[in-house]
C-alpha cells in the first residue's frame, strides 16, 4: 500500500524537483475519488533550509518523520554530487528499505541513495549530465543515463526535473491503477507516461574531429553521411590498409566506422527535425537511411522514440 509519503530535504534543494513530489502526493484530491496521502516534509539539516532559488522553506518535521513513510522521497539539490551528506539521514534511509518502504530520488538526489548504499547492484536512472560523475564515485552502481527512470523494486531513481513526474507517476500508477495515474496526469496537464528516454534531450552537437591520423576522413565522412560507404573506401582514403584503418579508427574515435557514421546520421536527423518542415522520407534520403522507416527504426534504437514524435517535442506545436 501506498498511503504515507515523506519527502526528506537538505540544505540547497531544488524548489522544482520538490514541487515534483508535492504536487503528486501533497495536494488533497479526496473531492473526485482520488487517493489522499499522508503527506509530510521532513528536514535532514535543521528547521530553516535554503534553496538554490534565494529564497528558504522550513518545515516542523525531522528524520523521525521517515520512520512511518511507505515512500521516502529525496530531491535534487544544488552541490548534492559533491557533498557529503548526514550519517543520521543515510541510516533513516537504510532502515525504511530494511522495514519494507520504499525511497525515491528526483535527479541529483540519486547521490544521496548512492552514499547510503542503496544502489549497490542496482540499476538506477541519473540526469545525462551526472552520469559519468555518479558512475565515478560509485562504481557499484549500474548507472543508465539515457531512462527517464528505473524501478528497482525498493528503490526508483529519475532523471532530471521532468523525469521525476513520470516517476511518481508510475509509482501512483503501481498502487492504485492507470486510472488514478491518468487523472492526476490530466490535473496536472502532463501526458501520464512518456515514450523514449533521456537520450532524446541529450544535446551532442556534431563534433568536430581532434584526430591525428583519421582526422580528415572524418570530415570528408561528416560530409557523405547520404553516401554509402566501405572501410575499404575509407581505409584507401587513408592511405591504409583496412585493417589499420579499423584499428586506428577505433583508437581515435572510441567506436567503430560504421557506429560513427549511425551516429551522425541520427545526429543530423535530429537538427532536420527539429529545424526544417522536410518528410520523414525527405530526411532518410540526406541522412543517408534510405527510406522513412530505415530512418525510424534506427532513431527508436538511438533514442528510444520515433523521429515523429521526437519533432513534436522540440520543433513546437505547429510540427503536431
Amino acid at each position: 500500500m501506498l498511503e504515507n509519503v515523506a519527502v526528506v530535504l537538505l540544505d540547497g534543494v531544488h524548489p522544482f524537483e520538490l514541487g515534483v513530489v508535492c504536487e503528486v502526493f501533497g495536494l488533497d484530491r479526496g473531492d473526485e475519488g482520488l487517493p489522499v496521502y499522508d503527506f509530510a516534509v521532513a528536514s535532514a539539516e535543521g528547521p530553516t533550509l535554503s534553496t538554490h532559488a534565494g529564497f528558504s522553506v522550513g518545515t516542523e518535521h525531522g528524520l523521525e518523520r521517515l520512520e512511518t513513510a511507505d515512500l521516502i522521497a529525496v530531491p535534487a539539490g544544488q552541490t548534492y554530487a559533491e557533498r557529503e551528506y548526514p550519517p543520521e539521514l543515510l541510516d533513516a534511509l537504510r532502515r525504511a528499505v530494511e522495514r519494507g518502504a520504499r525511497v525515491l530520488s528526483v535527479c541529483s538526489g540519486v547521490f544521496v541513495l548512492a552514499a547510503a548504499g542503496l544502489l549497490d547492484g542496482r540499476r538506477c536512472a541519473v540526469h545525462w549530465r551526472h552520469a559519468e560523475e555518479l558512475a565515478r564515485r560509485y562504481p557499484r552502481v549500474r548507472v543508465e543515463p539515457d531512462v527517464l527512470y528505473v524501478d528497482a523494486g525498493a528503490v526508483i531513481t529519475s532523471a532530471g526535473t521532468a523525469a521525476g513526474i513520470d516517476a511518481c507517476l508510475h509509482l501512483v500508477r503501481e498502487a492504485h491503477g492507470p486510472e488514478v495515474a491518468n487523472a492526476i496526469a490530466r490535473r496536472m496537464v502532463v501526458p501520464p507516461h512518456r515514450d523514449g528516454g533521456q537520450a532524446q534531450y541529450i544535446e551532442r552537437p556534431l563534433p568536430r574531429s581532434r584526430c591525428d591520423t583519421v582526422g580528415e576522413v572524418l570530415v570528408w565522412m561528416e560530409r557523405h553521411l547520404d553516401e554509402e560507404v566501405t572501410v575499404e573506401q575509407l581505409a584507401e582514403r587513408a592511405h591504409m590498409s583496412p585493417r589499420t584503418f579499423a584499428r586506428r579508427f577505433q583508437q581515435e574515435t572510441g567506436t567503430t566506422p560504421y557506429r560513427w557514421i549511425l551516429r551522425q546520421r541520427v545526429l543530423l536527423a535530429q537538427q532536420l527535425l527539429e529545424a526544417t518542415d522536410e518528410t520523414m522520407d525527405a530526411i532518410a534520403w540526406r541522412t543517408g537511411f534510405g527510406n522513412a522507416a530505415a530512418l525510424r527504426h534506427q532513431f527508436v534504437r538511438s533514442l528510444g522514440t520515433t523521429p515523429q514524435a521526437y519533432r513534436r517535442t522540440f520543433k513546437g506545436p505547429e510540427a503536431a
